[in-house]
């Protein structure tokens, strides 16, 4: 597995090592060896070395798996679990393609309000994994999706926070038109991030 870092502090790319030939081809989607080894500590040592306050105890222990099916055009975002019950979450597609993006909201950083996208596919087999302190959404850019991820808490529905996806301070290109973009009643009416309190600290 090689580990990409990015520009946001523990917000990683993530790339198996895909073995192909004429049967089709084979890869380790997730390895907790090697993610104890190369990714966990660009996660809990993200801040200058110091000891992560979002994970005291060092580790990330994955609890539940989550798929969601969505054609094109729907846009899930931007969500976050509120602590205690923020998660960590490792997302891929095992169908179609999707534009994932990871925007930081731990009050501090010197990354703050920044975000990461990154185009994640069947074709591509990349991953993306995403610390607690981030909102979390994609767009869904081919005909048929089927979203995987993990998390390392299980889902808390009265801990559910989130932002509006087409902020224009956060500057993100969902690789959408506006027409196109077809969202759940909820995922409408988001806050501005300038309206928002963070309950995360770098």
């Amino acid at each position: 597995m090689n580990v990409i870092e990015t520009v946001i502090p523990g917000v990683l790319i993530l790339e198996p090592r895909v073995f192909d030939d004429s049967r089709g081809y084979f890869f380790e989607s997730f390895s907790q060896r090697e993610f104890d080894e190369k990714a966990v500590p660009l996660v809990v040592g993200a801040t200058a070395g110091e000891i992560n306050p979002q994970y005291p105890d060092g580790k990330i222990v994955f609890v539940q798996d989550n798929e969601s099916k969505s054609r094109f055009g729907v846009l899930r975002g931007l969500h976050f679990q509120k602590p205690p019950f923020a998660q960590t979450k490792l997302v891929r597609v095992a169908v179609g393609r999707v534009l994932d993006v990871a925007v930081d909201i731990r009050k501090g950083s010197p990354t703050y309000g920044q975000h990461v996208a990154v185009e994640l596919s069947a074709a591509n087999h990349k991953a993306l994994l995403l610390p607690r302190g981030m909102l979390h959404g994609f767009a869904v850019l081919d005909e048929e999706v089927i979203f995987q991820y993990k998390c390392d808490q299980f889902y808390a529905p009265q801990s559910e926070g989130a932002v509006a996806w087409n902020d224009p301070a956060l500057g993100i290109d969902w690789k959408l038109n506006p027409e196109q973009v077809v969202l759940s009643e909820k995922d409408s009416h988001h806050p501005l991030l300038r309206n928002f309190e963070s309950p995360f600290v770098y």
